[in-house]
């Protein structure tokens, strides 16, 4: 099982920037895909970006020119740069990481993003 520990988040300023940290614990698991998803009260959890083992990434619309995501394979590490914030940007974020070959589901415990003025 792949455990996440996730860092960074806070209150920012609209326009400002933050940067999102993962790190992965894991007992003989490949991890293959990577993500970011944030959830706000009442709304579903929504995929903000991903990124494979070989670095291929996809974003949600919304974020696209805004925020980049990234990853180290060596130290088991995904960061989510977000520039540009938004009010609309508000909501808690989640790791998540796909292991094994039946690319088991693992979260992280969220970390709070505010972007208010």
């Amino acid at each position: 099982q792949v455990q996440l520990v996730e860092s960074g988040g806070g209150l920012v300023q609209p326009g400002g920037s933050l940067r999102l940290s993962c790190a992965a614990s894991r007992r003989n698991m490949i991890i293959y895909a990577m993500a970011w998803y944030r959830q706000v009260p009442g709304k579903q959890r929504e995929l903000v970006a991903s990124i494979s083992r070989a670095g291929s990434t996809t974003y949600v619309d919304s974020v696209k020119g805004r925020f980049t995501i990234s990853r180290d394979n060596a130290k088991d590490t995904v960061d989510l740069q977000m520039n540009n914030l938004k009010p609309e940007d508000t909501a808690v974020y989640y790791c998540n990481a796909k292991s094994g070959l039946n690319l088991v589901d693992s979260w992280g415990q969220g970390t709070q993003v505010t972007v208010s003025s």
